[in-house]
């Protein structure tokens, strides 16, 4: 089935969950208007619809291919990303005097939502495009921006970000790569970095890498990685492209999925050193390359979003079209939608989905509060919310991609299981969001451990109020179609917040116990926004009779999904006993 650019449920979630329409109307965005933007949206689904989509199959079946030293697009990648590029769409949120559309973040969330449903693939590109176009608005100096930000706003150029190296996974102060002064101003890096997506490719004419290095007299750890900036091809003076810099992609990776993004093995300094510009101070380069990171975390999660999007269109369309036992006595075969338990997976990816946009949606609202409120204490407030709110963004909404695209095969049944299908691509796509950018256990340690105690806890607080509050609005609407939603929104919000006052105690006394109730504490927590994701949306349905079927949602992900939540909060308190008690279990010789 081709996918179809979920532009209405996009721009419903950013209206009424996120609260878009009430942020214009209060200034927040300046002179932009709520047609502006909706017209924006629309034209991204068309683009991916239209343009990306088509690739995505190819892209799946073909791969990127690499010939000496060379990368080369699946058919019809180079054509799409320059048509793409030539629309201005790499720079819908940066900064107008650079050369970008200044528009918000929550617009640019959902193009990347749009990007990532018409190919992840595809979109990886833009993605780390956008992370470079960040880091350098942030921390390069006016000579680097104005020499590389705004091709890379154009699209002309496209960026990378070089942080894993063999040893060095997720354990940045192992990295290895080194920087030498050269005595004029730059630097020449040598070593090798791994992973690196779009480290090299054919649809554009240069790119910009963005790499995490040492300096020879840098302290040990993450306090002393610095960030640079090495392009593929040096830059003239006059802005046109000089010589080949001395890096190199020495080989991309045969992976699970994602099989039209490159992701590259690249190797610095074989003929003394890859010339580089430091970006922002020495020994601060996390600081800097955290800008990326964090701009990246939100765009997996979306990603988990597109994929779950795309699995619910062709699971829905195949179980309409599939007929399969009889739904009821004495009828003729019954396409398999109206059995129970096809519906109640169908209701499963639809309501998981929207829950997870929902949050990534709130995660990049509370940016731009935090980038663009006029009121400081509303600035500090938002820019709380938005780190409190990245990890789950990225954790919970690329988990649900995985599982949403998993209940998507089993629909499909054995004809899910054949490539042909489409629906195994999907499964094989999802699986590497849970892993990049910061592995999803990585996530919830970065919520346990940093996150919870921001403002001695006042910023989970806040976000616990902002759920009754809406909890309370369900109740008080006294609607029937809401069933028991209210009541088990007051189970799950009740259940995260003991979870949470267990978490902040173990903090200080039991370490352990709390890192060890981390991941299920970040499902919780995704569990508790979302089911407030969809009851806002239900709410504002009440007013929209087309939309009244938001309600039904709202109650089913209510009534069958957050029911888990009180034996999550079980788990999380019992601390790590249990994992203490199996130490002769993992000490076997296997």
């Amino acid at each position: 089935m081709p996918y179809r650019a979920p532009v209405a449920d996009i721009l419903f979630s950013l209206k009424h969950v996120a609260g878009f329409a009430d942020a214009l109307a209060g200034g927040l965005y300046g002179e932009l208007d709520l047609d502006t933007a909706e017209t924006i949206v629309t034209e991204a689904g068309k683009f991916a619809q239209e343009a990306i989509a088509p690739l995505d199959a190819i892209g799946d079946r073909e791969g990127a291919r690499y010939e000496n030293g060379v990368v080369f697009m699946p058919r019809g990648f180079r054509e799409a990303y320059q048509s793409w590029a030539a629309s201005g769409w790499a720079g819908v949120s940066a900064a107008i005097e650079h050369g970008g559309m200044g528009l918000p973040r929550a617009v640019n969330a959902a193009c990347t939502e749009l990007w990532a449903g018409g190919s992840i693939g595809f979109a990886l590109c833009p993605l780390l495009g956008e992370g470079a176009i960040d880091a350098l608005a942030a921390h390069a100096d006016p000579a680097m921006r104005e020499t590389y930000l705004k091709r890379l706003i154009s699209g002309e150029w496209t960026g990378t970000m070089n942080l894993t190296e063999p040893q060095a996974g997720s354990d940045l102060g192992a990295v290895k790569t080194r920087a030498e002064p050269a005595g004029d101003g730059t630097y020449r890096l040598t070593g090798q970095k791994i992973f690196i997506t779009y480290g090299e490719h054919d649809m554009a004419d240069n790119i910009v890498h963005l790499v995490l290095a040492r300096l020879p007299d840098a302290p040990p750890g993450t306090r002393g990685i610095s960030l640079f900036l090495a392009p593929k091809f040096l830059v003239k003076e006059d802005g046109s492209l000089g010589e080949r810099n001395d890096l190199r992609c020495a080989s991309i990776e045969h992976k699970l999925g994602i099989h039209a993004s490159p992701t590259c093995v690249m190797i610095y300094g074989d003929g003394g050193g890859a010339k580089a510009w430091l970006v922002g101070e020495a020994n601060h380069g996390l600081n800097a390359m955290f800008v990326m990171m964090n701009a990246a975390r939100l765009g997996v999660g979306l990603q988990g979003v597109a994929i779950g999007e795309k699995a619910f269109q062709r699971a829905l369309a195949f179980a309409r079209e599939r007929r399969q036992g009889r739904a009821q006595r004495g009828a003729e075969a019954s396409a398999i939608v109206e059995h129970p338990d096809v519906r109640r997976m169908l209701l499963t990816m639809k309501a998981l989905t929207q829950a997870a946009r929902g949050i990534c949606h709130l995660t990049a609202m509370a940016i731009d509060a935090a980038e663009r409120a006029g009121n400081f204490e509303t600035r500090d407030e938002a820019s709380e919310r938005a780190a409190l709110l990245t990890p789950v963004a990225k954790a919970f909404s690329s988990d649900i991609g995985d599982e949403v695209a998993s209940l998507g095969l089993q629909i499909h049944g054995g004809m899910g299981y054949i490539e042909e299908t489409g629906a195994a691509q999907l499964v094989r796509d999802a699986r590497i969001a849970a892993i990049y950018e910061g592995t999803n256990g990585i996530q919830a340690i970065d919520l346990v451990q940093r996150k919870l105690p921001l403002s001695n806890g006042a910023a989970l607080a806040r976000e616990i109020a902002m759920m009754r509050a809406t909890i309370a609005e369900v109740a008080a609407a006294n609607d029937s179609e809401f069933g028991a939603t209210a009541a088990r929104l007051v189970d799950a919000v009740n259940a995260f917040e003991q979870a949470g006052a267990f978490l902040a105690r173990a903090l200080n006394t039991d370490p352990t116990s709390a890192l060890a109730g981390a991941s299920a504490y970040l499902r919780l927590f995704g569990l508790a926004l979302g089911g407030v994701c969809l009851a806002r949306a239900g709410l504002a349905a009440r007013e929209l009779p087309e939309e009244r079927g938001r309600i039904g949602l709202a109650r089913f992900y209510a009534e069958k999904l957050t029911t888990v939540a009180p034996g999550l909060a079980r788990a999380i308190v019992s601390g790590a006993a249990a994992l203490r008690g199996c130490d002769a279990i993992l000490a076997e010789t296997v």
